[in-house]
């Protein structure tokens, strides 16, 4: 059965994510500040909206997929916020990658208005939104992600219930701090053994059948020319930006401290992705941490 749907949030997760909404059919009313987001999505059969609050008008489902935590508390709290426009009932997955406390905030202001409200944080990076196979993380009642699942099953193949509001976001921050951990000591063993002559790809393939295997090895290895679908293979270009993954990393310091929780590697991940930005990268997919510890010579 087709559904009306609000979708805030086209960028590079929200617009495939959308996408595939659309080609489960249901109707959608979208809002993006830019411009091309929303074209591109008109494009595929949705409706362009003026305002978030017009997105989430009339709807059986809202859905938003936005940077961080102060964007999440804009759209949704305050005088101008969206839970005093969304109609009581209606269920909302906060898809986006946010702070467990301020997951929280919001889905107890939701709750105060009879709205039900999920954080459904996600993984599996942009091929995983484009070919609809995200695994989602939920917090929330069970009862909702009941409810929700029809919607979850178009965007994503896993679905894991993590526990009460907040907890989504918690095991989606245990999650990037150990692929951040992992990427950054990934591509320092392989530079370790280019430098002493082996080949990238050779050592790529002996890690991934040994002791030290791991993702990003396996499916998106950091050296170019080894992976010809990963971003390292295309100077970096696309997938989950460095910037991204050192907010997710200060968002792993800032669960840390609350639960007086000692993490000194997710601690060092972050400060050598805080380099790496600081060095002009931060745009460029979080894999091009292999910059840190390899220079190409000039031949």
């Amino acid at each position: 059965m087709s559904s009306t749907i609000g979708f805030i949030g086209l960028g590079h997760m929200g617009g495939p994510m959308a996408q595939n909404l659309l080609k489960a059919g249901h109707a959608l009313k979208v809002f993006d500040l830019v411009p091309a987001a929303l074209q591109v999505a008109t494009q595929a059969g949705a409706t362009a909206t003026a305002s978030a609050a017009e997105a989430a008008s009339g709807v059986d489902l809202v859905v938003s997929m936005l940077p961080a935590s102060r964007h999440v508390e804009g759209l949704y709290l305050g005088d101008q916020g969206l839970l005093n426009t969304i109609a009581k009932g209606t269920l909302v997955l906060e898809c986006s990658t946010i702070a467990p406390e301020s997951a929280r905030k919001v889905s107890k202001a939701a709750a105060g208005r009879g709205i039900r409200m999920l954080d459904a944080p996600v993984s599996g990076g942009t091929g995983g939104a484009v070919a609809g196979t995200l695994t989602f993380i939920v917090g929330g009642a069970a009862a909702d992600l009941e409810a929700a699942m029809p919607y979850l099953q178009v965007m994503g193949k896993n679905i894991f219930h993590a526990g009460e509001a907040g907890a989504g976001q918690v095991a989606k921050i245990c999650n990037n701090m150990l692929l951040g951990i992992q990427m950054a000591g990934t591509a320092e063993a392989l530079a370790l053994g280019v430098a002493n002559g082996l080949d990238p790809k050779t050592l790529s393939d002996i890690i991934a059948k040994s002791s030290g295997r791991n993702w990003a090895t396996e499916l998106y290895n950091p050296w170019p020319g080894v992976m010809d679908h990963a971003p390292a293979s295309h100077e970096y270009e696309g997938g989950f930006g460095v910037d991204l993954m050192l907010k997710d990393l200060g968002l792993a310091a800032e669960a840390s401290m609350q639960a007086r929780a000692t993490t000194p590697l997710g601690e060092l991940a972050r400060n050598l992705y805080a380099l790496h930005s600081t060095q002009g990268h931060g745009t460029l997919d979080f894999s091009s941490i292999l910059k840190l510890y390899h220079q190409p010579r000039n031949k």
